[in-house]
C-alpha cells in the first residue's frame, strides 16, 4: 500500500471543517462527512451541493464512500505517526540526555567525595604518625571507618548509576519500538498497537537524587578520645584540625523579630538580643514565643551542612541549639531531641549541660566565652564547641531530621542586672590556629 502524501486540506469536510467522519461523495464528485450532509440537507428546503451550489432533483444517496474512508484512515495514521513519533521520541530522547547527565554528576560526586576522604585520612594519619605502636590500632580502625562510609557512598553511586542504565535501556528499546511502528504499512496495526506505546516507560525522578559525602567530622575525636590520658596532645591537634573543618560551613545568621518573645530586645542588624523588663504589647502570633522569653534565627536548613558562632562571655544563663519547624512555642517548653530542640545551656554561671533525653553535665572548667554550633543534617549530627579552646563540649548523633530546622537562642532573663550580657552572632574567624 502506498504511502498517504495528501496533506490535510484533501480531507476536510467543507461544512464542519474538520476531517472527514463516515464520508460520502454526492454526485457532483464532493465530499462530506454523512452527519454533516445530512443534516445540512435536513434542515434545506432544496437538496443542493454546499460547495459548487448544484441542485439535485431528488435527495441523493449517503452510503460511506469506501475509497475515501479508507484514504482518510490512512491521513489519519499517517499523521498520528509523526505528531506522536515527534513528541514521544523527543521526550525519550530528553529522559536518555538527562540520565546520562545525572550519571556524570553522580561520578563527580563520588570523585570529589574520593578527594575528600583522602584528605581527611591524609589529615589523620599525619596526627597518628606520632603516635607510639600501641596506638596504631586506633588509625587502623578510624582509617576503616572512612573507608567503609566511603564505599557505602559508592555502592549507593553505583546503585544509581545501575538503575539510570537500566532506564537508558528501556527507553531505548522502546525508541527502537517507535522507529518499527513507523515503517509500518499496515495502519490497522498501527491503530491497534500505537496506545500500547503512546506513554514513555515508567521511570524515576531523579533530579532530587543526590551522592552523600559523609562529612566525617567526630570521627577521629570518637577514636583518641578512648585513649584520653594517653593521648591528650593528640587529641587537642584533632580538634583544632575539626574546628578547621566545620568551620568551613559557617552561615551568615539574623535574628527573626516575629518569634522573640515580648521581652526580648532585638539588635537592628539582627544579631544580638538581650532579655529587658518591659513585655512589649504585640498582636497575637503563633510563630512568637511566650512566655519563654527565646527566638529563631531567620534562616532556616533542611539539608546539608551549616555553622555559626555565639557569643555569650559575661551571663550566667543562656541556652543555644537548633529546634526543628514544628515546636511548639507557646506554654513551658521542655527542651529535648523528642520535643524538637537539640540544645545546652548554663546556669547558675557555671553548669553546662546537654539537654538530651537525659540532660548530660559537660565537664567545663573556666567560663565560656563563644560557642560554635555545627549541623550535619543528612548525618544527623548536632555539635557543640569552645571556639577558644577548640573543644567539642558535646554531640548529638543519629538524629533523625524530617522538618527545616532553624538557630534556636535564649538569652534568659536578666535576674535583676546579673545577666544582662547579650549574646551576640559572630563572624566565623577561619584564621585562628
Amino acid at each position: 500500500m502506498a504511502t498517504c502524501r495528501l496533506s490535510e486540506e484533501h480531507f476536510l469536510c467543507s461544512i464542519c471543517m474538520d476531517v472527514f467522519t463516515d464520508p460520502i461523495s454526492t454526485p457532483c464528485g464532493h465530499n462530506y462527512c454523512k452527519a454533516c450532509i445530512t443534516h445540512y440537507w435536513d434542515t434545506s428546503d432544496v437538496y443542493k451541493c454546499p460547495l459548487c451550489a448544484k441542485i439535485f432533483d431528488r435527495r441523493p444517496d449517503v452510503s460511506v464512500n469506501t475509497f475515501v474512508s479508507e484514504m482518510v484512515q490512512q491521513f489519519r495514521s499517517h499523521k498520528l505517526k509523526e505528531e506522536y513519533e515527534a513528541k514521544t521520541v523527543a521526550e525519550i530522547q530528553q529522559i536518555i540526555q538527562e540520565r546520562r547527565l545525572k550519571i556524570q554528576e553522580v561520578k563527580r560526586s563520588v570523585e570529589f567525595s574520593r578527594k575528600y576522604a583522602d584528605t581527611v585520612i591524609a589529615d589523620n594519619v599525619q596526627v597518628f604518625t606520632s603516635l607510639i605502636s600501641c596506638i596504631e590500632r586506633s588509625q587502623a580502625e578510624l582509617i576503616g571507618v572512612i573507608e567503609e562510609k566511603q564505599k557505602t557512598t559508592e555502592k549507593q553511586a553505583e546503585g544509581f548509576i545501575k538503575d539510570m542504565k537500566q532506564e537508558i535501556t528501556q527507553l531505548e528499546k522502546r525508541i527502537s519500538e517507535l522507529n518499527q511502528l513507523s515503517h509500518t504499512e499496515d495502519h490497522l496495526h498501527l491503530l491497534h498497537n500505537f496506545t500500547s506505546i503512546n506513554t514513555s516507560p515508567p521511570t524515576k525522578d531523579w533530579t532530587k537524587v543526590n551522592v552523600h559525602q559523609s562529612s566525617y567530622v567526630g570521627t577521629a575525636r570518637t577514636t583518641v578520645s578512648q585513649l584520653e590520658k594517653t593521648l591528650s596532645q593528640e587529641m587537642t591537634k584533632l580538634c583544632d584540625v575539626e574546628m578547621k573543618r566545620v568551620k568551613k560551613y559557617d552561615v551568615d545568621l539574623t535574628l527573626d523579630p516575629d518569634t522573640a518573645h515580648p521581652k526580648l530586645i532585638l539588635s537592628d542588624d539582627g544579631k544580638q538580643v538581650i532579655c529587658g523588663n518591659v513585655k512589649k504589647n504585640f498582636p497575637y502570633n503563633t510563630a512568637r514565643f511566650s512566655p519563654c522569653v527565646c527566638v529563631l534565627g531567620q534562616q532556616s536548613f533542611s539539608s546539608g551542612r551549616f555553622y555559626y558562632e555565639v557569643q555569650v562571655g559575661g551571663k550566667t544563663a543562656w541556652n543555644l541549639g537548633v529546634a526543628r519547624e514544628s515546636i511548639n512555642r507557646k506554654g513551658q517548653i521542655t527542651l529535648s531531641p523528642n520535643n524538637g530542640y537539640w540544645t545546652i545551656w548554663l546556669r547558675n554561671g557555671n553548669e553546662y549541660e546537654a539537654l538530651a533525653e537525659t540532660p548530660v553535665l559537660l565537664p567545663v572548667r573556666e567560663e565560656i566565652q563563644k560557642v560554635g554550633v555545627f549541623v550535619d543534617y543528612e548525618e544527623g549530627l548536632v555539635s557543640f564547641y569552645d571556639v577558644e579552646t577548640r573543644v567539642n563540649l558535646y554531640s548529638f548523633t543519629g538524629c533523625t531530621f524530617t522538618e527545616r530546622l532553624y538557630p534556636f537562642f535564649s538569652p534568659w532573663p536578666n535576674a535583676g542586672g546579673r545577666n544582662t550580657a547579650p549574646m551576640i552572632i559572630c563572624p566565623v574567624n577561619h584564621t585562628t590556629n
